[in-house]
């Protein structure tokens, strides 16, 4: 996928589709985006690979909210075994999990029409989208992904862009992720997007919240009468033995 600013679409919780139970109240305009990530049998839907696991995290205003969405899914073929070997995902593992036509509604309802934060976007739309075609079911737009990989490679150019090497540039702990894992790999994923986009703090919400209250009690502070600050007379008379010694002072003239 060609290299593309991030969008900064505002999303309307207040009635929005599919988020009745949004979990972040009912006040308009806030900026909601869902960091994405799947998990597969290969490489390559065309050639049959298959959606293994979806997971989802839910951003509001660069901040996760708590709210995620994980599905393992019966892919209908075996995993092979170098797939099975970086994210521990095997056929026997994934027998009895629901088909991706099962998870779908309750994926669409969790993702809204939210922007979606991926890394390597077209690798994660071309295989979701592959699955809503084997339902007939309309793809996603691929003009809603805010794909990291390549802010990333434009921020760095020529420096590793994985998400390990970001964790590691931003002070991530990965130490977690011995496997591939769409739940785990989108926590970390979310705070390697706000570090790419220029950090923890968007807006003034986050300083407001850190400002004192204003109605908190205050400290009473005995009262102090004002310390005297005119000289003594010996103080003063000393002042005037010492001008007296000065050889033609300057206010003098």
């Amino acid at each position: 996928m060609a290299p593309m600013a991030p969008p900064r679409s505002m999303f309307r919780l207040a009635g929005g589709p599919g988020l009745a139970d949004n979990g972040v109240g009912t006040e308009e305009n806030h900026l909601r985006e869902i960091v994405l990530d799947t998990e597969t049998t290969g490489l390559d839907p065309a050639t049959g690979d298959r959606v293994i696991e979806v997971g989802c995290l839910e951003l509001v205003n660069h901040i996760a909210t708590g709210r995620t969405f994980q599905r393992y899914i019966d892919p209908e073929r075996e995993v092979p075994d170098e797939a099975a070997a970086i994210h521990g995902l095997t056929t026997e593992k994934l027998a009895g999990k629901p088909l991706f036509a099962a998870i779908a509604p309750d994926f669409l309802d969790f993702i809204a029409d939210s922007p979606l934060v991926i890394h390597n976007a077209a690798f994660d739309i071309g295989f979701l989208n592959a699955e809503f075609a084997r339902m007939g079911a309309p793809p996603l737009d691929r003009s809603r992904a805010i794909d990291t990989l390549a802010i990333a490679r434009r921020k760095f150019p020529g420096a590793p862009a994985s998400l390990d090497a970001l964790c590691k540039r931003f002070g991530v702990d990965n130490s977690a992720r011995e496997l591939h894992g769409a739940l785990l790999d989108v926590e970390l994923l979310a705070e390697v997007y706000v570090e790419l986009i220029g950090g923890r703090q968007p807006g003034l919400s986050l300083a407001s919240a850190a400002a004192p209250d204003a109605n908190a009690a205050r400290t009473e502070r005995p009262h102090r009468a004002p310390r005297p600050h005119a000289p003594s007379e010996a103080e003063q008379a000393a002042h005037t033995a010492f001008l007296a010694k000065l050889k033609d002072p300057i206010w003098s003239r």
